[in-house]
């Protein structure tokens, strides 16, 4: 009876090891697309500012010809 407690007790302990793994795992990738959304936002603000810039210089360009 105490070995089929005991094979229960690491059963029940295996059990909560991989749903902690599988949790873990999830939440890494959860920060994983949260990060490359925030790089994406960022990379499109710099891209926005870039041609704003490249406007003021044709329009600057513009003006002295």
């Amino acid at each position: 009876m105490t070995h089929r407690h005991t094979n229960r007790s690491t059963e029940m302990n295996l059990m909560n090891e991989n749903l902690a793994r599988v949790q873990m795992s999830e939440r890494l990738g959860e920060a994983q697309q949260l990060r490359r959304g925030h790089h994406l936002a960022r990379a499109r603000r710099l891209s926005r500012k870039a041609e704003q810039a490249a406007q003021q210089a044709r329009l600057a360009l513009a003006r002295v010809l």
